[in-house]
């Protein structure tokens, strides 16, 4: 693994974080790779012990500093900490340091996402200092991509393998884009350092030594026969032709009723592409259930939402409802694409979406106002230039509650699903 450091350690814990993974050695004998240390993604809460970018996925890796060596620690996601029996108090940071792992990986995976870089998964690590002799992690934790652990080189080793799963590794170029992402220094390794570290050349070798065929030569000399079942006129008309001439005719003919037939065909088949009705984020799936292309802003609004689009009537507008699953329950996720024509605007509207009790956008499958559904549903807001994404996350049955990690994870996924065009 190669390794990028752009500042210092933002913890006392990361000195043995950067050990442990320079241990590892350049190349791809053991993992490979690229940490970049000290990082500071767009969006991240913190700057990040480290981010590693592997072949087949994205770490990120955030240092916590315990006041004192400790014995046990049980480290859940929705709960705060025990320490040896005492509850670790944090005053300005977030519930717990795994929350915040959880944070800083989607502000990462929504940076990638807003500029089309390769869509890799992005788990987290919580390296925990100075020293830890038991950590305990409740299972359904450790399925949503985070791991808690002292960094050792084995540790690392070992939670990094679990997590880089990426279904197929990720080129040179798209691994470059990503760096760049993180900080333009990390951006500027050769083809040469990312082959070494186990990411693919784009260029295929294959074809370069591949045969080409040798179409031969059609003679002129004799006239070609035409085809009994052509019509009567199409066959005056080509007896007594040269067989190019009357092979040019006919593929002609044949390339233009294949264009028609292709046509027809993609044209009962877009439907289905561009609808999405199945999509993944994250190994997640997304079912869809209902959508409405198209719309009024304010009389598809509610609340406080609602006047502000009044003033300021959008471009276009999208809605989806999709069925998920969550920390093992079904979920429902909502889906709403608001293109503004300008980023100043779309700036202020998040700003509002963002504010508690302002309202929001219904579903599509429900009559106008606050849909009964989502009450109490995680929210995700995300802006990009003149578009902004909202999405919510509730339990298809039961009480939702905004502040559970489940539902916030599976919000932030649902900023990265593809809307129809």
């Amino acid at each position: 693994m190669r390794v990028v450091r752009l500042g210092k350690e933002p913890t006392k814990i990361g000195a043995d974080i950067r050990a442990a993974i320079a241990a590892w050695g350049p190349g791809s004998g053991v993992f490979g790779g690229v940490a970049v240390f000290g990082a500071e993604p767009p969006g991240a809460p913190r700057t990040l012990d480290a981010v590693l970018v592997l072949p087949r996925g994205i770490v990120v890796v955030v240092g916590t500093d315990l006041p004192e060596s400790a014995l046990a620690v049980e480290a859940p996601v929705q709960t705060p900490w025990t320490v040896d029996g005492w509850p670790l108090l944090r005053q300005t940071a977030a519930m717990n340091p795994a929350l915040e792992a959880l944070e800083s990986a989607a502000a990462l995976a929504r940076a990638l996402q807003s500029r089309d870089a390769e869509p890799m998964p992005v788990a987290a690590i919580v390296a925990l200092g100075p020293y830890v002799v038991r950590i305990t992690q409740p299972t359904n934790d450790l399925h949503r991509g985070v791991r808690v652990l002292y960094p050792s080189t084995t540790s690392m080793l070992a939670a990094v393998r679990e997590l880089a799963t990426y279904e197929r590794a990720c080129g040179v170029e798209p691994a470059r884009k990503v760096l760049r992402i993180l900080d333009e220094r990390a951006g500027r390794l050769s083809v040469a350092e990312l082959t070494a570290e186990g990411f693919p050349d784009s260029v295929t070798p294959d074809l370069a030594s591949a045969n080409t065929l040798l179409i031969p030569k059609v003679r002129d000399e004799e006239p070609a026969p035409v085809p009994a079942a052509a019509p009567a006129g199409l066959r005056a008309r080509l007896g007594g032709l040269s067989r190019r001439t009357v092979l040019t005719a006919l593929g002609a003919a044949a390339a233009v009723l294949a264009g028609a037939v292709l046509s027809s065909v993609w044209a009962g088949a877009s439907g289905s592409t561009r609808d999405m009705t199945a999509q993944q984020v994250d190994g997640v799936s997304f079912e869809r259930t209902a959508a409405d292309l198209g719309g009024d802003c304010a009389e598809a609004s509610f609340g406080d939402v609602r006047a502000w689009f009044q003033r300021h009537p959008c471009e276009s507008l999208s809605r989806q409802v999709f069925d998920s699953e969550a920390a093992g329950r079904a979920a429902t996720t909502s889906l709403a694409v608001v293109d503004l024509g300008d980023a100043t605007p779309a700036r202020n509207l998040r700003e509002l979406l963002n504010t508690p009790g302002s309202g929001g956008l219904s579903d599509p499958a429900a009559e106008p106002g606050p849909p009964a559904e989502f009450d109490g549903a995680a929210q995700a807001v995300q802006q990009t230039g003149s578009q902004v994404r909202i999405v919510q996350a509730a339990w298809a049955s039961g009480k939702s509650d905004p502040d559970d990690v489940s539902l916030r994870v599976l919000a932030e996924r649902g900023l990265r699903l593809r809307a129809p065009e």
